[in-house]
């Protein structure tokens, strides 16, 4: 088993969604909609981006998996799905949680 955390500030995001080029070099398309759908966007880009971190940090030993390669969709429960690469992966639950100036996530990979 392995474990990832990551903890963010809000605020760093609410400046750095401002840029384009930051957004689409480390979110996917569907993140970034889905995030700017929301009224506190910059919340849910840094926990999103918290939670990538959060899974690289559980994958470690994969050498070939980037942040980029990582994205966060939730089913219609709520519940946050990860997916690597494309593909929608089981062994890792992820944990989201957020206040209005703190965020953080929790992966744990069963691998």
């Amino acid at each position: 088993m392995k474990i990832g955390i990551d903890i963010e500030e809000v605020k760093r995001f609410s400046k750095l969604i401002k840029d384009k080029t930051f957004l689409k070099r480390v979110f996917s398309k569907e993140e970034i909609a889905y995030c700017l759908s929301k009224k506190q966007s910059s919340q849910h880009f840094a926990v999103r981006f918290a939670a990538k971190e959060a899974v690289w940090k559980a994958v470690n030993h994969q050498k070939n998996v980037v942040i980029t390669d990582i994205y966060i969709k939730n089913e219609e429960s709520g519940k946050p799905q990860v997916f690597i690469k494309n593909k929608k992966v089981s062994y890792i639950d992820v944990s989201l949680s957020h206040t209005a100036n703190i965020v953080v996530a929790v992966a744990v990979s069963s691998k």
